[in-house]
C-alpha cells in the first residue's frame, strides 16, 4: 500500500526579500514561528494584512524563507471573501493571476499578480518516487477514508530530492473529505 502523510494547507503568503523589506523594514529578515514538513521551510511568526476588492484578512502567516516570487495561496472560500477568482495553479505559477494589497507594519505592496488557489499535490522524496514509480508531474488518485471519505482526482506528483513526502491540500478539501494534518492517505492505481 502506498500510504503518504497528509498536511492540510491554510491561507499563506510567500514573499520576495524585496516586498519582505518594503513590508517590515530595511535587511529584514523573517523568524521561525515552526518549522514545516518540507526541509528547510518554515511559518514564519511575521503575518501581513491582505486587502482584496471585496474583503480583507489581518494577519495571514508568511512561509519563509524568501521565495524568487510573492504569491498568495487561499482556499476557494478565501477568495470568495477577498472577492478574487483565482486560477487552481501549481505553486510558482502566478502568470495572468489576481492580485491584492499587503500591509505590514513598515510599508504597503500592490501585488499586480500572484494569487492562486494551490493545487492539490504530493511532495515525494526522489527515492519515494523511484521505490513507487512515480514520475514527476505525474496526475494521481489518492484515496482518503472516513466517515467522509473521498478521492481526490488530479494530485499532482512533486519529485525533488529536495522535498520529504507529504501530500497538501487546502482548508476546503479537508473539511469536505473530514481530513485533519497527519491523516494518512492511499494513492491508488
Amino acid at each position: 500500500m502506498k500510504t503518504v502523510p497528509v498536511g492540510v494547507s491554510g491561507r499563506h503568503i510567500h514573499l520576495t526579500q524585496e516586498h519582505i523589506e518594503v513590508l517590515f523594514g530595511a535587511g529584514y529578515q523573517l523568524t521561525e514561528f515552526k518549522a514545516l514538513s518540507q526541509p528547510g521551510q518554515f511559518a514564519a511568526n511575521e503575518t501581513v494584512e491582505v486587502i482584496g476588492p471585496k474583503g480583507s484578512f489581518k494577519t495571514v502567516r508568511i512561509l519563509g524563507p524568501a521565495r524568487p516570487a510573492s504569491q498568495l495561496e487561499v482556499s476557494r472560500t478565501d477568495a470568495f471573501s477577498l472577492g478574487l477568482k483565482p486560477p487552481v495553479r501549481e505553486s510558482g505559477n502566478i502568470e495572468d493571476t489576481p492580485g491584492v494589497k499587503l500591509v505590514g507594519p513598515n510599508g504597503e505592496v500592490e501585488l499586480e499578480q500572484g494569487v492562486i488557489v494551490a493545487a492539490r499535490h504530493i511532495h515525494f522524496h526522489t527515492s519515494d518516487a523511484e521505490k513507487w514509480n512515480i514520475q514527476d508531474k505525474a496526475k494521481l488518485r489518492v484515496r482518503v477514508g472516513g466517515e467522509r471519505g473521498v478521492v481526490f482526482e488530479n494530485v499532482i506528483a512533486r519529485v525533488s530530492p529536495n522535498f520529504a513526502l507529504d501530500m497538501h491540500i487546502d482548508t476546503d478539501e479537508a473539511n469536505a473529505a473530514g481530513v485533519k494534518n497527519g491523516d494518512t492517505a492511499e494513492i491508488v492505481e
